[in-house]
């Protein structure tokens, strides 16, 4: 028995279980979706890396290489593809480009050797922040960032870019650079749009603040284009956009979903279609995703829901807060790897390991171990163990 602090500060029991679910890794490729993961990066625990909102210059981040690659592997070992160098990377938050394109060599390589799929994201963070850009020199960056993903032999993920927000005069602006890019782009890509609500500096993307507008004049980027577009993905977007966008896809473009509340329902689909997934929830849950995809493989909706259904709760609490809070996504899945022995530490990228109360750490082991995700229940209790002393809750 193990007791666990609650918000309110109060303690409850718990026992933790004693024997992990058998997910027995088969590194079998779903073949009914299209499932892409984000993964996290294992910072160098002896590594001085830029603690969060410090007042200085962001010091280059210094990665644990062989745990970072550890956990790509782990992912590929569930059947799950990777989307390399997105914001669950802390791409922009600790993550600078020179260590991002490393870290994308490393995955597509990494990648190459164990038949693993791979993309990429290809943004304009080399571009200062604070600075005043031409079109020619946002367009620039992008080229440079789309060369080194395909250089690397993975997809390209083009990102939404706050940098072309101030230069883009309107629609055909817009539609300009993403025909550039994509007549440029080896393969097909996936057109990745983050709507204001989760990055205000958005606002107007598309060239307008209508979000019924936008839509129309992305669709139609992407049927202007459909033999380089291999798939969207626009988040956050509620259920009822999903279904919208979807249906009004040319055929063969995917529609990804990257939600926490409706991804078993959107991804099972319907007798109108279904989406495919881009998400970073896989990261801590791979085994029952793994799992759930396989059987919806077999012909078992049913059965793939009940297993997506069973990890919302705990999906929901580790992207529980508000527009500013729930980016500390993160903290929750290093910590969840750390106990679940997948790394040696629990030290993240830009002092992260901080942004999270004791309190939500607890709940977030309660609910990954009532799920069976740990491979050594005792070496997770034995490490939450270690966090409630450290509180002076022991």
């Amino acid at each position: 028995m193990i007791e666990l602090p609650e918000p309110d500060g109060t303690l409850r029991a718990y026992r933790p279980v004693t024997q992990p679910r058998d997910f027995a890794p088969t590194g079998t490729t779903p073949v009914s979706r299209v499932a892409f993961s984000t993964a996290h990066v294992v910072a160098h625990p002896m590594a001085a890396n830029s603690p969060l909102l410090a007042f200085e210059p962001m010091r280059p981040p210094a990665l644990d290489w062989d745990a970072t690659m550890a956990y790509r592997r782990h992912l590929w070992s569930h059947g799950l593809s990777l989307a390399e160098a997105l914001d669950t990377q802390n791409r922009a938050m600790g993550l600078d480009w020179p260590t991002s394109a490393e870290l994308i060599r490393r995955s597509a390589a990494e990648a190459k050797a164990v038949g693993g799929r791979i993309a990429g994201g290809v943004w304009t963070d080399q571009l200062d922040p604070m600075g005043s850009y031409t079109k020619a020199e946002v367009v620039a960056a992008y080229e440079e960032q789309l060369e080194v993903v395909e250089d690397a032999g993975a997809q390209a993920i083009i990102q939404a870019s706050p940098a072309l927000v101030p230069v883009a005069h309107g629609p055909e602006d817009y539609a300009e650079v993403y025909r550039n890019l994509l007549r440029q782009a080896k393969q097909p890509v996936i057109l990745h749009w983050v709507l204001p609500a989760s990055d205000p500096r958005l606002v107007g993307y598309w060239g307008h603040a209508d979000l019924a507008a936008a839509t129309d004049d992305f669709l139609a980027v992407v049927r202007e284009n459909v033999a380089k577009v291999d798939g969207v993905k626009v988040w956050p977007a509620s259920r009822e956009y999903e279904l919208d966008l979807r249906r009004r896809l040319p055929e063969g473009v995917h529609c990804y979903n990257g939600d926490i509340t409706d991804f078993p329902e959107l991804i099972a689909g319907d007798e109108l279609g279904y989406s495919d997934t881009l998400t970073a929830i896989f990261d801590p849950i791979a085994p029952i995703a793994g799992a759930a995809f396989r059987k919806l493989d077999a012909g078992d909706a049913k059965g793939f829901r009940t297993e997506m259904e069973s990890t919302l709760e705990l999906a929901q609490h580790l992207f529980d807060g508000d527009a500013i809070t729930m980016r500390f996504f993160k903290t929750g899945f290093v910590f969840l790897a750390w106990l679940g022995g997948y790394q040696d530490h629990f030290r993240m990228v830009w002092g992260e390991q901080s942004a999270r109360s004791v309190p939500h750490l607890a709940k977030a082991y309660r609910l990954a171990d009532s799920l069976g995700l740990f491979p050594d229940p005792e070496l997770a209790e034995r490490r939450m163990r270690v966090v409630l002393a450290t509180a002076g809750l022991s």
